[in-house]
């Protein structure tokens, strides 16, 4: 052996002077001179050995010789062997465990679990970057930095997965061991400038300690190169932790794998194992080999190989191993021994060794053909070390261990066109006690050409019991060229136990098919479990944990005190980059908002969609969280993880919705977020003031069930549209997202939505639109439960939406709401008269259609197609339509009818509208005598018709007042004297009411009720409440009366005024003392929102951006939205007039329903012509009866391929 120079170095523990016998850990290197041939060393030190090193740094102790610290190694220390390290930290171990392994054949020290367990093992991985020549020659080291040690340098020469190191963009991996570092605090990384190309550019550097479930990003992001940045090439860096992840510690497992001593038993493949605990707790599948020099090393005849690796925790019984390889290499065949796992005991120094026999081939050519094996265990070897440093040794035999089944599985094709698949099909069983692991179905008992079309395919396969299997994964590897799959359903049968499992599938395993996915996971049939199809239930769960998305514990900041938490609700978040250079990044984003007393919720990360790598520059991107209710808004925090210098951002604005309370935030930011640009900060906290604050449509949130029915087919991939009415108003239709594997045969979907406040709810409307694979849906029932009041509503259906099946053959269907077995809406039938005028061309040859309007909501759209006329809307003539058993709509309130303008004659002049309810036997009629033409009169081709039954309210004279007032329920809060009351509203100031104390009428918690008649004075926006004697008597001493709520209602109209008052109003002798609230909720009735149904016209003004391309060629529509309705979606055009050009104004005049006080626009396009972007600067919409404007701004793209890519906005008033 050629000479080297040794390096020794002894770790003492931190309490040594009061531990004097204890040794950490010993250090040993092997410094190798100028072009020495490889050194090596196999070492083992006794504490004799060291006695000169310890005598100088502990000199308490007497009798070093009575205690020998064994410190065994049996590793390379050598660049070309092992892991190509030439310094190792050893640890001690007892005497005993030494003793044993003396005693045992071959000798030699193997002790790797106990040093495993003492010791850390990093996982190194080193990402180069991707900048030009960022690849290095030099020879790379590195050092780690704990609390309490450092690892000595490192040489990064034996890389996992490259065999050309550090070369551009590449990510290399490196395995480093220590002992006791502690929590690691720094990194330092350099080169020894060597080579033809030494410079480096080091991105970033992520280390991964399996034992402690930690993962560390170390960011750098800079040069290592004496030509470029600073000249360095050694640079300490630190963990960022924002990008630290956390995770369930993994422990050490040393496992011997006995080849058998038979002709051809070795195996060239890829092998792994998967260790099974109680309850199908499992490890995840570890590959024993990481490269093919090992493959080709390990596993051959008769050969024991030995490997400690690190594993999630399975518990302390180990109930099955599963083991297995890939088949590939020039001699994949294996004949398996036995398997040995040996673990440490979790109390006390020892181990247990669980013995897994197979004695079986894992070869496709031999026994059954099977590659992957189920082992249960045989026996179990216990080693104690007891307390006089002798090793207890037991056998037991294990008498309840799991048996193994066979169970048969029968995959049935689809009967239908190219149903059938040539690809490798791979199944996945799952039971209550374990899985299966992924099996390919590789040899059918029944059929040589498997998964053809309508045949049923039998496998067997062989696993240790499932218990009761409950879910089964399958998929296809598409190979081939027909690879598509349509698969019906599959069975499996436990031939031990006669049990048969049931999965129905009905889908397509296709990439050009459905959702185009080639796994699919199914549950057995009956299933009642959780299925997690909201992808939102998981946000939910880890906001309510205050987890991160890899549900680890977040860190929280320190509090000065401790706040309690609110509920769980959706934040919207909407996140604009700016457009200069470099403003995009790849960083993870994330917002924290803070509320009053310093309550915020925990860190939101806004993680982008999959298939988008960053956010790049102009782009827009939209993100839903859930976090704690913090109340009121008062500051916004908004940073990244991006550490190193080229990770900048450039933030243009920050949108906050908060649909729970009907508010949107938005932040003007404009700057960087970013080390090397603006002043370094990446992160920002705004100030609520400093956002531009709008009111939008409160939501209230509905855990939505959607039971598809159990009949054959009845599952959809086609888009599912939802609409809720309710008595105060409808939502929006909805689209309810598919999500991989909802709306499938006999399944339940829950998932939450967001719905505007207009319980109770009365009805809801479906429908969908036939596209997709599968386009037919049998939908069973939908239960909606407001997670606020808790009340549930139960729709049902219990039939198919089709064209081709069932009896109704429809696409769209009305259900009424059940609350406690009570209908909400009844059905009626409605017959619908049309008349047209008695003017010349009245008669149109186009199609009509109209929509109904009423107390319970619309009627959707209903086609005009069967007359008793067979030519219908002619001159003079009166059509009747009848549209039987539909959902009722009470009173009704206005029509809105058009028509498609197509026909050698389009242009229609409608004299009236008659439409009957026969259950409530009332014909309400809708006056039009307008034309319905491009050509005629104002050219508009769609009317809004106001009912003439519903005007006869008469408020010229005195009106009736119900005023109902709560007393707090407090002590002290009621009052024995009288109350005074005066009405403000918008046209009049009421006379004070006196509300008299009769039979205790202000007594704590009650809600007392008068009644006044007074002049109208419109809608009522605040009151002034007095508390004074009776009689006019002197106040003797000081007497207050806590009012908590005020109703005002209308009697004749039915409006109600909400007042939350909540304060002391003090006695007075005199009306001279009072306070006033303002009205902060009120509830238009039906009735009074049908009074105000009058013809206006409104002057819509656009105004298209100044910027690049802004004008569009498009078609633009717009629906305008009121607090007495929508005005439905009108076509903004002008004849011979080229609209919407950059800088440009336009205006349009447009007939409606008086709309009421507007609360927000909606604004689209079709994205139709040559240039179909278009950058809309805002809208004003002015109701010219009243000449008051409502200015809408909006200064975003509508363009498929800028912002976000939509070609519609909703923009809420700004005043």
């Amino acid at each position: 052996m050629a000479s080297c120079r040794w390096s020794f170095c002894l770790t003492e523990p931190k309490n040594w002077k009061s531990t004097p016998m204890k040794c950490a850990s010993l250090r040993v290197t092997c410094w190798e001179p100028g072009a020495m041939p490889t050194s090596s060393l196999i070492f083992t030190a006794t504490m004799e050995t060291l006695e000169s090193v310890i005598s100088r740094t502990q000199t308490t102790s007497t009798n070093l010789n009575e205690a020998r610290y064994y410190f065994p190694c049996n590793r390379w220390l050598a660049v070309d062997e092992d892991d190509g390290q030439i310094a190792r930290e050893l640890v001690p171990v007892d005497e005993a465990f030494m003793k044993k392994d003396e005693d045992e054949e071959g000798g030699g020290a193997t002790l790797g679990l106990e040093q495993k367990a003492m010791s850390t093992t990093y996982t190194i991985k080193i990402k180069t970057g991707e900048k030009k020549y960022a690849g290095t020659d030099a020879n790379i080291f590195a050092i780690l930095f704990g609390e309490n040690d450092d690892t000595g340098i490192i040489n990064l020469k034996a890389c996992k997965n490259y065999k050309n190191k550090f070369e551009q963009g590449a990510i290399n991996e490196f395995i480093v061991e220590a002992v006791d570092l502690g929590e690691l605090e720094k990194l330092r990384i350099g080169h020894d400038n060597s080579g033809g190309s030494p410079g480096w550019f080091l991105d970033w550097v992520e280390i991964d300690a399996p034992s402690q479930g930690l993962r560390l990003r170390f960011p750098c992001g800079r040069w290592l190169d004496k030509g470029e940045d600073d000249g360095n090439i050694i640079r300490d860096l630190y963990p960022a932790e924002l990008q630290t992840e956390l995770y369930t510690p993994f422990v050490p497992y040393e496992l011997k794998i006995f080849t058998s001593d038979v002709f051809g038993a070795g195996t060239d493949a890829d092998v792994f194992i998967v260790l099974y605990g109680q309850k199908g707790v499992c490890t995840q599948q570890k590959h024993l080999c990481v490269n093919k020099r090992e493959r080709r090393l390990y596993f051959e005849r008769g050969a024991e190989d030995m490997f400690i690796v690190e594993l999630e925790d399975v518990g302390d019984i180990i109930e099955k191993i599963r083991v297995g390889h890939d088949n590939r290499g020039s001699n994949p065949g294996w004949h398996l021994d036995r398997v040995e796992i040996r673990r440490l005991l979790r109390k006390g120094k020892g181990s247990e060794t669980t013995i897994f026999p197979c004695e079986r081939w894992l070869a496709k050519s031999e026994d059954d053909g099977e590659t992957v094996r189920e082992l249960v265990p045989s026996d179990i070897i216990t080693e104690k070390l007891l307390r006089g440093g002798t090793l207890k040794r037991t056998e037991t035999e294990v008498e309840d261990a799991l048996e193994t089944h066979t169970y048969q599985v029968s995959v049935r094709t689809g009967d239908m066109y190219k149903a059938g698949t040539d690809a490798n099909v791979f199944l996945t069983i799952y039971g209550d006690l374990g899985d299966t692991g992924e099996r390919k179905l590789s040899r059918s008992d029944t059929n040589r050409n498997k998964f053809e079309r309508g045949e049923v395919d039998k496998f067997t396969i062989e696993a240790v019991d499932l218990g009761q299997v409950f879910k089964i994964r399958i998929r296809h590897d598409n190979s081939n060229i027909g690879a598509d799959w349509y698969l019906d359903q599959v069975e499996v049968l436990d031939l031990d136990t006669e049990e048969v499992y049931m999965f129905l599938c009905e889908r397509w395993l296709s990439k050009k098919k459905e959702d185009k996915r080639l796994e699919r996971t199914f549950f057995v049939k009956g299933y009642e479990g959780e299925r997690n199809t909201d992808p939102n239930s998981k946000k939910i769960a880890q906001a309510k944990l205050g987890l991160d998305r890899n549900a680890n514990k977040k860190k929280k900041k320190k509090k000065m005190a401790l706040v309690e938490e609110g509920p769980i609700i959706p934040y919207h978040f909407t996140l604009s980059t700016g457009m200069e250079r470099d403003a995009s990044t790849t960083a993870r984003v994330y917002v924290i908002i803070i509320g009053p007393g310093d309550q915020e919720t925990d860190r939101l990360w806004l993680d982008l969609p999959e298939g988008k790598k960053c956010f790049a520059a102009g782009s827009m991107q939209h993100f839903v969280c859930y976090g704690t209710d913090v109340g009121e808004i008062k500051r916004v925090e908004l940073g990244h993880n991006g550490a190193t210098p080229e990770s900048c951002w450039l933030v243009d604005e920050l949108a906050i919705s908060v649909p729970t309370k009907g508010i949107k935030y938005s932040f003007l930011c404009k700057c960087w977020l970013a080390k090397d640009r603006g002043d370094g900060l990446t992160v920002r906290l705004f100030n609520v003031l400093d956002a531009s604050t709008i009111s939008i449509n409160r939501k209230v949130i509905y855990s939505t069930t959607v039971v598809t029915g159990d009949t054959q087919y009845a599952g959809s991939d086609t888009n599912i549209f939802l609409t809720v009415y309710g008595a105060n108003g409808s939502t929006e239709e909805m689209l309810l997202p598919k999500n991989g594997d909802r709306f499938e045969r006999d399944q339940e979907d829950t998932f939450n939505l967001e719905v505007d406040d207009i319980a109770p709810l009365k009805k809801i409307r479906l429908r969908i639109d036939g596209s997709g694979s599968r386009p037919d849906w049998f939908l069973d029932r939908i239960l909606m439960r407001n997670l606020t009041t808790e009340e549930v509503y139960t729709f049902t259906y219990e039939n198919w939406l089709s064209k081709s099946k069932g009896p109704r053959r429809t696409l769209e269907c009305e259900l009424a709401a059940v609350v406690d077995e009570e209908e909400m809406v009844e059905k009626t039938t409605y017959v619908i008269q049309v008349q047209t005028s008695d003017v010349t061309g009245a008669g149109t040859d186009a199609n009509v259609c109209l929509i109904v309007f009423g107390e319970f909501g619309d009627t959707g759209t209903l086609k005009l197609k069967e007359s008793a006329n067979r030519n219908k809307f002619e001159r003079k003539m009166r059509d009747v339509f009848r549209f039987p058993d539909v959902l009722s709509l009470g009173e009704l309130s206005k029509v809105r009818v058009w028509h498609d303008n197509k026909g050698a004659a389009p242009g229609w002049h409608l004299d009236y509208i008659d439409v009957k309810d026969e259950s409530m036997d009332q014909t309400f009629r809708f006056p039009c005598d307008r034309w319905l033409a491009k050509n005629e009169d104002d050219g508009q081709i769609i009317r809004e018709l106001a009912c003439a039954n519903n005007d006869a309210v008469d408020l010229s004279d005195k009106t009736k007042y119900e005023i109902a007032i709560t007393t707090a329920n407090t002590e002290g809060a009621s009052t024995s004297e009288n109350v005074w009351i005066v009405l403000e509203g918008r046209k009049a100031r009421s006379k004070e009411f006196v509300l008299e104390n009769k039979k205790n009428k202000f007594s704590c918690g009650a809600t007392s009720t008068f009644e006044f008649s007074s002049k109208h004075v419109g809608e009522i926006a605040g009151i002034c409440i007095g508390h004074i004697t009776k009689d006019g008597k002197k106040v003797k001493s000081e007497s207050y009366w806590h009012v908590a709520e005020v109703v005002v209602t209308e009697k004749e109209l039915g409006n109600k005024y909400f007042f939350q008052c909540d304060a002391l109003v003090p006695l007075a002798s005199k009306k001279d003392q009072f306070q006033n609230f303002e009205c902060y909720k009120s509830v238009e009735s039906f009735a009074s929102k049908v009074r105000s149904l009058v013809p206006v016209k409104y002057e819509i003004i656009v105004i298209t951006g100044d910027v690049k391309d802004a004008g569009t060629d498009a078609n633009v529509h717009i629906t305008v939205y009121g607090i007495n309705g929508d005005s439905g979606r009108r076509h903004l055009r002008k004849k011979f007039r080229n609209l919407f050009e950059r800088g440009r104004t336009d205006r349009f005049v447009v007939e409606m329903l008086d709309l009421g006080e507007l609360l927000r626009v909606k604004v689209e396009h079709d994205n139709s012509g040559i240039n179909n972007g278009w950058f809309l600067e805002c809208m004003e919409v002015t109701n010219t009866a009243n000449s008051v404007t409502t200015i809408f701004q909006c200064a975003k793209w509508l363009d498929k391929d800028k912002a976000d890519g939509c070609t519609e906005r909703v923009l809420y008033p700004k005043y």
